[in-house]
């Protein structure tokens, strides 16, 4: 009996002096705040739907991947859209994000905002293809297209409506 609680108190001795352990997991930098760690939970972002318009030029990998590292600084989540002016659904969602309509199912969502017919060419050597439009897709941490994605809509004053639950639904993968 002696030699079990013996045995027992030794072991709760070493249970709790692993939990009290200071140093960092591996591979991560303890003077490296949390908010800047790979896959650290940040508080997410409130207030509007941010639609950023991509600039004409660049590498859509690059440009996203810095849109990446803002939003992981400020909480905010981002989407790549792809959309044209002469797409009626991407016309009607683009209203009403302008018009905050979609804010409250949407918030601290940041689009970063390519046009098909202008970027088709770096947006596919990026991965960001469909064969509709509007694209919401999901970029990888390097600013490559995950594969994640919806894509399409009706024509119609239905366009948004038929739009946001598919969009909720990428957004929580």
């Amino acid at each position: 009996m002696r030699r079990t609680l013996g045995l027992v108190t030794a072991l709760v001795a070493l249970v709790a002096a692993g939990c009290g352990r200071s140093d960092p997991a591996p591979g991560i930098k303890a003077d490296k705040p949390a908010a800047q760690r790979p896959g650290a939970a940040i508080a997410p972002a409130r207030g509007p739907v941010e639609m950023i318009p991509a600039p004409p030029t660049g590498d859509v990998q690059d440009i996203v991947r810095g849109e990446l590292e803002r939003a992981r600084a400020d909480g905010h989540r981002v989407l790549v859209y792809v959309g044209a002016k002469w797409c009626e659904p991407c016309q009607r969602f683009h209203e009403a994000a302008a018009a905050g309509k979609v804010n409250d199912a949407f918030p601290g969502l940041r689009l970063i905002e390519f046009d098909l017919d202008r970027d088709r060419d770096r947006l596919s050597r990026a991965g960001y293809v469909s064969r509709m439009i509007p694209l919401f897709a999901l970029p990888r941490y390097d600013g490559m297209a995950s594969g994640e994605q919806i894509e399409g809509s009706i024509k119609g004053p239905g366009a948004v409506d038929q739009i946001k639950p598919r969009l909720q639904a990428l957004l929580e993968k």
